[in-house]
């Protein structure tokens, strides 16, 4: 490795939205800084399931489900 072309690695602390924390290495800021997060797996909707909707644009959605349907039904 070249010397001085890379960022320092150190430890942070990372602060989940419910306010668990956990300690990890880490380029961000200095050694010791907080890092406290906006959105994780626990609160944004891709990982939690939320309220979202899928939209059936030209029945596409109707039509994997109907060509789908029994696709893993055990009978």
């Amino acid at each position: 490795m070249k010397a001085e072309i890379h960022p320092d690695y150190h430890t942070i602390k990372v602060v989940m939205t419910d306010g668990t924390e956990y300690l990890t290495r880490s380029t961000y800021g200095k050694e010791g800084d907080t890092l406290n997060l906006d959105i994780d797996s626990k609160s944004h909707p891709a990982w939690t399931g939320g309220t979202q909707q899928l939209l059936d644009r030209g029945g596409r959605v109707s039509r994997f489900q109907k060509k789908f349907s029994g696709f893993l039904k055990k009978d």
